[in-house]
Protein backbone atom coordinates (compact mmCIF):
# COMPACT_ATOMS: atom_id res chain seq x y z
CA UNK A 1 0.00 0.00 0.00
CA UNK A 2 2.80 2.02 0.99
CA UNK A 3 4.04 1.85 -2.60
CA UNK A 4 1.35 3.03 -4.38
CA UNK A 5 0.59 6.14 -1.89
CA UNK A 6 2.84 8.35 -4.52
CA UNK A 7 0.43 7.20 -7.24
CA UNK A 8 -2.30 8.37 -5.20
CA UNK A 9 -1.18 11.83 -4.67
CA UNK A 10 -0.68 11.94 -8.12
CA UNK A 11 -3.72 11.68 -8.81
CA UNK A 12 -5.36 14.52 -6.26
CA UNK A 13 -8.18 13.02 -5.10
CA UNK A 14 -9.23 16.09 -2.74
CA UNK A 15 -9.01 18.71 -6.12
CA UNK A 16 -12.59 15.85 -7.09
CA UNK A 17 -14.48 18.98 -4.88
CA UNK A 18 -14.28 21.21 -8.11
CA UNK A 19 -16.20 18.18 -10.10
CA UNK A 20 -19.23 19.74 -7.94
CA UNK A 21 -19.77 21.61 -10.51
CA UNK A 22 -21.35 19.32 -12.62
CA UNK A 23 -24.48 18.31 -10.28
CA UNK A 24 -25.43 22.42 -10.91
CA UNK A 25 -27.57 21.92 -13.42
CA UNK A 26 -29.48 18.87 -11.89
CA UNK A 27 -29.61 20.81 -8.08
CA UNK A 28 -30.92 23.93 -8.91
CA UNK A 29 -33.66 22.19 -11.43
CA UNK A 30 -35.26 21.08 -8.76
CA UNK A 31 -34.83 17.50 -10.18
CA UNK A 32 -32.15 16.44 -7.84
CA UNK A 33 -33.71 13.44 -6.31
CA UNK A 34 -35.10 11.77 -9.49
CA UNK A 35 -32.82 8.66 -9.25
CA UNK A 36 -32.23 8.16 -12.98
CA UNK A 37 -30.91 11.92 -13.41
CA UNK A 38 -29.09 11.51 -10.03
CA UNK A 39 -27.25 8.19 -11.30
CA UNK A 40 -26.38 9.44 -14.85
CA UNK A 41 -24.77 12.71 -12.97
CA UNK A 42 -22.98 10.51 -10.23
CA UNK A 43 -21.61 8.29 -13.07
CA UNK A 44 -20.46 11.54 -15.13
CA UNK A 45 -18.72 13.01 -12.09
CA UNK A 46 -16.78 9.93 -11.37
CA UNK A 47 -15.46 9.88 -15.21
CA UNK A 48 -14.62 13.75 -15.02
CA UNK A 49 -12.89 12.82 -12.14
CA UNK A 50 -10.47 9.84 -13.61
CA UNK A 51 -10.13 12.07 -16.28
CA UNK A 52 -9.03 15.72 -14.34
CA UNK A 53 -6.45 12.67 -12.13
CA UNK A 54 -5.22 11.99 -15.46
CA UNK A 55 -4.53 15.82 -16.43
CA UNK A 56 -3.12 16.40 -13.15
CA UNK A 57 -0.58 13.72 -13.44
CA UNK A 58 0.37 14.69 -17.20
CA UNK A 59 1.17 18.17 -16.05
CA UNK A 60 2.95 16.91 -13.31
CA UNK A 61 5.24 14.80 -15.87
CA UNK A 62 6.21 17.78 -17.98
CA UNK A 63 6.76 20.26 -15.06
CA UNK A 64 8.87 17.38 -12.68
CA UNK A 65 11.82 19.32 -13.51
CA UNK A 66 11.11 22.73 -12.31
CA UNK A 67 8.58 21.25 -9.59
CA UNK A 68 12.46 20.25 -7.71
CA UNK A 69 13.34 24.08 -7.79
CA UNK A 70 9.97 24.80 -5.78
CA UNK A 71 9.87 25.20 -2.20
CA UNK A 72 6.37 23.29 -1.88
CA UNK A 73 5.77 21.45 -5.22
CA UNK A 74 9.49 19.79 -5.12
CA UNK A 75 7.72 17.23 -2.06
CA UNK A 76 5.12 15.83 -5.28
CA UNK A 77 5.58 12.32 -5.89
CA UNK A 78 7.27 12.96 -9.58
CA UNK A 79 9.02 15.93 -8.38
CA UNK A 80 10.85 14.05 -5.37
CA UNK A 81 11.07 10.56 -6.88
CA UNK A 82 8.94 8.64 -5.33
CA UNK A 83 7.33 7.73 -8.03
CA UNK A 84 8.15 6.50 -11.55
CA UNK A 85 7.40 8.49 -14.68
CA UNK A 86 6.92 5.33 -16.75
CA UNK A 87 4.74 3.96 -14.03
CA UNK A 88 2.77 7.67 -13.72
CA UNK A 89 2.62 7.44 -17.95
CA UNK A 90 0.55 4.00 -17.57
CA UNK A 91 -1.63 5.01 -14.78
CA UNK A 92 -2.22 8.64 -16.60
CA UNK A 93 -3.40 6.39 -19.62
CA UNK A 94 -5.27 4.07 -17.95
CA UNK A 95 -7.30 6.78 -16.43
CA UNK A 96 -8.29 8.23 -19.51
CA UNK A 97 -9.42 4.77 -20.99
CA UNK A 98 -11.84 4.15 -17.75
CA UNK A 99 -13.29 7.49 -18.00
CA UNK A 100 -13.83 7.08 -21.56
CA UNK A 101 -15.62 3.75 -20.39
CA UNK A 102 -17.62 5.76 -17.12
CA UNK A 103 -18.72 8.13 -19.78
CA UNK A 104 -19.81 5.77 -22.03
CA UNK A 105 -22.27 4.15 -19.32
CA UNK A 106 -23.24 7.68 -18.50
CA UNK A 107 -24.19 9.42 -21.92
CA UNK A 108 -24.72 6.82 -24.14
CA UNK A 109 -24.82 7.97 -27.77
CA UNK A 110 -25.73 11.76 -26.63
CA UNK A 111 -22.58 13.27 -28.60
CA UNK A 112 -22.56 16.78 -26.37
CA UNK A 113 -21.04 15.22 -23.04
CA UNK A 114 -18.47 13.07 -24.95
CA UNK A 115 -17.75 16.68 -26.90
CA UNK A 116 -17.39 18.31 -23.39
CA UNK A 117 -15.12 15.73 -21.58
CA UNK A 118 -13.21 15.91 -24.57
CA UNK A 119 -12.56 18.94 -25.06
CA UNK A 120 -11.98 19.25 -21.96
CA UNK A 121 -9.01 16.85 -21.99
CA UNK A 122 -7.13 18.48 -25.26
CA UNK A 123 -7.38 21.73 -23.69
CA UNK A 124 -5.69 20.79 -20.77
CA UNK A 125 -3.22 19.15 -22.18
CA UNK A 126 -2.73 22.23 -24.69
CA UNK A 127 -2.76 24.15 -21.84
CA UNK A 128 0.00 21.70 -19.80
CA UNK A 129 2.54 21.72 -22.96
CA UNK A 130 2.38 25.53 -24.06
CA UNK A 131 -0.86 27.86 -22.91
CA UNK A 132 -0.08 27.70 -19.44
CA UNK A 133 2.86 30.30 -20.23
CA UNK A 134 0.30 32.77 -22.41
CA UNK A 135 -1.13 35.15 -19.83
CA UNK A 136 -4.80 35.90 -19.78
CA UNK A 137 -5.09 32.86 -21.56
CA UNK A 138 -3.90 31.07 -19.23
CA UNK A 139 -6.48 31.70 -16.80
CA UNK A 140 -8.80 31.73 -19.09
CA UNK A 141 -8.91 28.32 -19.82
CA UNK A 142 -8.95 27.51 -16.33
CA UNK A 143 -12.33 29.43 -16.11
CA UNK A 144 -13.28 27.59 -19.09
CA UNK A 145 -12.13 24.07 -16.83
CA UNK A 146 -15.23 25.24 -15.00
CA UNK A 147 -17.89 25.81 -17.45
CA UNK A 148 -16.77 22.12 -19.15
CA UNK A 149 -17.79 20.67 -16.08
CA UNK A 150 -21.51 22.79 -16.20
CA UNK A 151 -21.99 22.33 -19.48
CA UNK A 152 -21.12 18.65 -18.96
CA UNK A 153 -23.65 17.96 -16.15
CA UNK A 154 -26.30 19.88 -18.25
CA UNK A 155 -25.47 17.39 -21.16
CA UNK A 156 -25.60 14.66 -19.22
CA UNK A 157 -29.02 15.33 -18.07
CA UNK A 158 -30.63 17.29 -20.86
CA UNK A 159 -31.20 20.09 -18.29
CA UNK A 160 -30.72 23.70 -19.79
CA UNK A 161 -29.03 25.96 -17.41
CA UNK A 162 -29.98 29.56 -16.96
CA UNK A 163 -27.78 32.33 -18.71
CA UNK A 164 -27.44 34.19 -15.54
CA UNK A 165 -26.46 30.85 -13.97
CA UNK A 166 -23.65 30.63 -16.44
CA UNK A 167 -22.48 33.72 -16.23
CA UNK A 168 -22.15 33.48 -12.45
CA UNK A 169 -19.66 30.35 -12.70
CA UNK A 170 -17.88 32.44 -15.61
CA UNK A 171 -17.20 35.49 -13.34
CA UNK A 172 -16.37 33.29 -10.40
CA UNK A 173 -14.07 30.95 -12.00
CA UNK A 174 -11.84 33.87 -13.40
CA UNK A 175 -11.76 35.79 -9.96
CA UNK A 176 -10.64 31.62 -8.68
CA UNK A 177 -8.20 31.68 -11.59
CA UNK A 178 -6.91 35.04 -11.53
CA UNK A 179 -6.92 34.39 -7.13
CA UNK A 180 -4.48 31.76 -7.69
CA UNK A 181 -2.21 33.43 -9.99
CA UNK A 182 -2.14 36.14 -7.13
CA UNK A 183 -1.10 34.07 -4.65
CA UNK A 184 1.48 31.87 -7.03
CA UNK A 185 2.84 35.53 -7.70
CA UNK A 186 3.99 35.52 -4.09
CA UNK A 187 5.28 32.62 -3.58
CA UNK A 188 6.46 31.12 -6.90
CA UNK A 189 7.63 34.12 -8.96
CA UNK A 190 11.05 32.67 -9.99
CA UNK A 191 9.62 29.33 -10.79
CA UNK A 192 6.89 29.79 -12.68
CA UNK A 193 7.59 31.83 -16.44
CA UNK A 194 3.99 33.56 -16.81
CA UNK A 195 3.85 35.06 -13.60
CA UNK A 196 6.73 37.78 -14.73
CA UNK A 197 3.78 38.93 -17.16
CA UNK A 198 1.78 39.79 -14.42
CA UNK A 199 1.55 42.50 -11.40
CA UNK A 200 -0.30 43.01 -8.36
CA UNK A 201 -2.09 45.67 -9.22
CA UNK A 202 -3.54 43.93 -12.42
CA UNK A 203 -4.51 41.24 -10.26
CA UNK A 204 -6.49 43.01 -7.61
CA UNK A 205 -8.68 45.45 -10.05
CA UNK A 206 -9.53 41.89 -12.13
CA UNK A 207 -10.39 40.20 -9.25
CA UNK A 208 -12.42 43.06 -7.53
CA UNK A 209 -14.32 43.11 -11.13
CA UNK A 210 -14.71 39.85 -11.50
CA UNK A 211 -16.10 39.01 -8.23
CA UNK A 212 -18.49 42.50 -8.31
CA UNK A 213 -19.92 40.37 -11.96
CA UNK A 214 -20.01 37.33 -9.82
CA UNK A 215 -22.37 38.69 -6.69
CA UNK A 216 -24.42 40.61 -9.49
CA UNK A 217 -24.99 37.38 -11.93
CA UNK A 218 -26.12 35.39 -8.88
CA UNK A 219 -28.27 37.96 -7.55
CA UNK A 220 -29.94 38.51 -10.58
CA UNK A 221 -30.07 34.56 -11.30
CA UNK A 222 -31.86 34.78 -8.06
CA UNK A 223 -34.33 37.35 -8.81
CA UNK A 224 -35.04 35.26 -12.08
CA UNK A 225 -35.74 31.94 -10.05
CA UNK A 226 -38.37 33.51 -7.64
CA UNK A 227 -40.44 34.51 -10.57
CA UNK A 228 -43.55 32.63 -10.19
CA UNK A 229 -44.23 30.12 -13.27
CA UNK A 230 -47.01 30.56 -15.78
CA UNK A 231 -49.88 29.05 -14.20
CA UNK A 232 -48.45 28.33 -10.32
CA UNK A 233 -46.60 29.70 -7.90
CA UNK A 234 -42.44 29.60 -7.42
CA UNK A 235 -40.99 27.35 -5.45
CA UNK A 236 -38.01 29.34 -5.23
CA UNK A 237 -39.86 32.99 -4.21
CA UNK A 238 -37.01 33.21 -0.72
CA UNK A 239 -34.42 32.38 -3.46
CA UNK A 240 -33.17 36.04 -3.31
CA UNK A 241 -32.23 35.67 0.75
CA UNK A 242 -29.43 33.85 -0.15
CA UNK A 243 -27.66 36.69 -2.34
CA UNK A 244 -26.64 37.78 1.39
CA UNK A 245 -25.43 34.86 2.51
CA UNK A 246 -23.53 34.67 -1.35
CA UNK A 247 -21.72 37.77 -0.27
CA UNK A 248 -20.51 36.46 2.86
CA UNK A 249 -18.73 33.43 1.11
CA UNK A 250 -17.68 35.76 -1.38
CA UNK A 251 -16.10 38.20 1.36
CA UNK A 252 -14.77 35.60 3.37
CA UNK A 253 -12.84 33.61 0.15
CA UNK A 254 -11.71 37.04 -0.97
CA UNK A 255 -10.05 37.66 2.90
CA UNK A 256 -8.24 34.21 2.20
CA UNK A 257 -6.83 34.51 -1.25
CA UNK A 258 -5.87 38.30 -0.73
CA UNK A 259 -4.05 36.76 2.43
CA UNK A 260 -1.48 34.18 3.09
CA UNK A 261 -2.34 31.88 0.48
CA UNK A 262 -1.38 30.25 -2.80
CA UNK A 263 -4.56 30.82 -4.05
CA UNK A 264 -5.74 27.20 -5.29
CA UNK A 265 -9.78 27.61 -4.49
CA UNK A 266 -9.60 24.03 -2.67
CA UNK A 267 -7.28 24.40 -0.52
CA UNK A 268 -8.44 27.84 0.32
CA UNK A 269 -11.87 25.87 1.20
CA UNK A 270 -10.76 22.97 3.25
CA UNK A 271 -7.85 24.76 5.54
CA UNK A 272 -11.30 27.45 6.11
CA UNK A 273 -13.80 25.68 7.93
CA UNK A 274 -15.99 28.78 8.56
CA UNK A 275 -15.76 28.96 4.52
CA UNK A 276 -16.95 25.55 4.45
CA UNK A 277 -20.03 26.17 6.85
CA UNK A 278 -20.97 29.04 4.99
CA UNK A 279 -21.04 26.91 1.99
CA UNK A 280 -22.94 24.06 3.69
CA UNK A 281 -25.41 26.40 4.66
CA UNK A 282 -26.18 27.88 1.27
CA UNK A 283 -26.08 24.68 -0.15
CA UNK A 284 -28.97 23.77 2.88
CA UNK A 285 -30.81 26.75 2.38
CA UNK A 286 -31.45 26.42 -1.53
CA UNK A 287 -32.30 22.80 -1.22
CA UNK A 288 -35.01 23.78 1.18
CA UNK A 289 -36.57 26.50 -0.58
CA UNK A 290 -36.32 24.04 -4.38
CA UNK A 291 -37.36 20.88 -2.80
CA UNK A 292 -39.52 21.58 0.68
Amino acid sequence: MSKMRPYLRLMRPHHYAKNIFLFLPLFFSGRLLEWPLLRQTLTGFAAFCLASSAVYIFNDLLDRESDRAHSVKSSRPLASGAAKAGYACALAGALVCASLALQAAAGGANAMPWLYLTAYLLLNAAYSLRLKHVAILDVAILATGFLLRLAYGAALTGIAVSGWLFLTVLAMSFYMGLGKRRGELARQKDTRRVLASYNRGFLDKSMNMCLTLAVAFYALWAAESGRPAAGGPSRAGGMLWTVPLVMLICLKYSLDVEGDSDGDPVEVVIRDKALCGLALLLAAVIFLLLYM
